[in-house]
């Protein structure tokens, strides 16, 4: 059994591997990482945790206390220059989010060939990853909500109401939606143009994270959403290191 754990800047989802299939999966928001505890205590008591942490020193220490009071030592990992068939690309390395990361790995496992990998939370990483493993560089740009939210808190008159999505929006509320989500999209075809001017093409889009429905339906290529990417990349690095 492996624990794995994806702190996050507003979830920390967290679960259980047996080595076949996640036999138990759940979250916390950032903020309250003490309830962990309560959250794991009907869960089957892993042997060993992984986790990535990019919410902070703080975040980090409360991990390391809740699972040693479930008798674990909590390996928290870095992203590596080579690591399971995938070749970092960043100058430094070690500079790359260790989500991102984990999601590199498991994508590459995931399935063939070419691909941006794409997590849609608080913010949008947007990863090229060829199919011999080489990770080529990303963009990181604010999700859809940050997006949204951002128009509230730095506008006098645009004010945070939900919209909905229309190619063409007739309402100020259905104009910040769909422009944070063609934002978004827009962002991915460039990267996706990007890859095919050099020849790599990706195949597909490979989507993980909150908001991940609601970027989908609106990219122009053919994508899917695994939900635990982050997690997947987790448990095959624990089951390998």
């Amino acid at each position: 059994m492996i624990l794995a754990i994806d702190a996050g800047n507003t979830r920390i989802k967290w679960g259980v591997h047996d080595g076949n299939a996640w036999v138990a999966t759940g979250a916390v928001e950032t903020g309250a990482s003490a309830r962990l505890a309560q959250a794991w205590a009907a869960a089957p008591q892993a042997k060993k945790a992984i986790a990535s942490n990019v919410a902070g020193d703080g975040v980090r220490a409360a991990l390391e206390a809740v699972c040693a009071s479930r008798g674990m030592a909590l390996q928290v990992i870095a992203s590596q220059a080579n690591q399971l068939g995938v070749v970092n690309g960043y100058r430094e390395p070690g500079q790359l989010g260790s989500d991102r990361w984990a999601a590199l790995i498991a994508a590459h496992r995931l399935e063939p060939g070419n691909k941006l990998v794409v997590n849609v939370g608080t913010a949008l990483t947007i990863d090229a990853l060829a199919g011999d493993g080489r990770f080529l560089g990303g963009l990181i740009v604010p999700g859809p909500a940050l997006m949204r939210r951002s128009l509230d808190r730095g506008t006098a008159e645009l004010r945070l109401t939900e919209g909905r999505f229309d190619e063409l929006p007739r309402s100020t509320p259905d104009a910040i939606t769909s422009g944070a989500i063609q934002a978004g999209a827009g962002a991915i075809a460039q990267l996706r143009d990007i890859m095919a001017r050099l020849g790599l093409a990706p195949g597909r889009a490979i989507l993980s994270g909150g908001a991940a429905g609601e970027l989908a339906p609106h990219l122009p290529m053919e994508c899917s959403i695994h939900e635990n990417l982050v997690l997947d990349g987790l448990t095959l690095i624990a089951r390998h290191t």
